[in-house]
């Protein structure tokens, strides 16, 4: 959980960089989220796992990403952690695997959980959450002013929900919930996990992300 007066670490505008140093970032986070809900925030049947997201093949990072799943007992799924990358917005092929995926999940009835740092783009112009919610309920939604971020999370059951918080660049990241049953949920610690994952990756990485210069190419070592 976060810890009042601990670190903070505003979302970076991760659309400076190529999409290859997010995906390297998205692995580290994803480990990192993992850790966490096993350290006591899942109970203690329930337990999160990394697994190779297996998508459209437009997109090599999207293909090759991680995603998190919640198993009761190592067995059964009961839900989903899915941190987005470009790739999934580059292709209308991509896009509609990655919602077509989303609704599968949802059916199946298992919950979803959406992380996406990355700005609406052409194929999906009012974000990733309205492309999924409209194959479920056609509903109006608009971005508030300044922000164009998103995290979603989808309660699934006899009737399904969605807890929406839009968010932007310089925020910081909200803890968010994870649904594992109609009657319960737990809170995912976006902030913290993010903190340890952009601690870990390397200087130059993060002097990229934050000034949009990547290093110019050197010499041998």
């Amino acid at each position: 959980m976060i810890i009042a007066g601990g670190p903070s670490m505003p979302i970076r505008d991760w659309t400076r960089v190529p999409a290859g140093l997010f995906h390297h970032f998205h692995q580290h986070w994803s480990i990192e989220i993992t850790s966490a809900l096993n350290r006591g925030i899942l109970p203690k049947e329930v337990s999160a796992l990394v697994e190779q997201r297996a998508g459209a093949p437009e997109h090599i990072y999207a293909a090759r990403a991680n995603r998190i799943v919640v198993k009761h007992h190592l067995g059964r799924t009961i839900a989903v952690i899915e941190i987005m990358s470009p790739g999934n917005k580059d292709s209308r092929a991509a896009l509609r695997d990655f919602v077509e995926k989303t609704i599968d999940f949802l059916r199946a009835g298992i919950h979803v959980f959406i992380v996406d740092l990355f700005p609406p783009s052409p194929r999906a112009p009012f974000g990733i959450h309205k492309a999924i919610w409209d194959e479920i309920v056609e509903e109006d939604f608009v971005f508030p002013a300044g922000k164009d971020r998103i995290l979603a999370s989808y309660q699934t059951g006899a009737e399904r929900t969605a807890y929406v918080e839009p968010v932007a660049v310089g925020d910081r990241l909200p803890d968010m919930p994870l649904f594992l049953s109609q009657a319960l949920h737990v809170m995912v610690p976006l902030e913290p996990t993010y903190l340890a994952a952009w601690d870990a990756a390397p200087e130059e990485l993060r002097r990229a992300v934050e000034t949009g210069v990547l290093p110019e190419p050197e010499g041998s070592i």
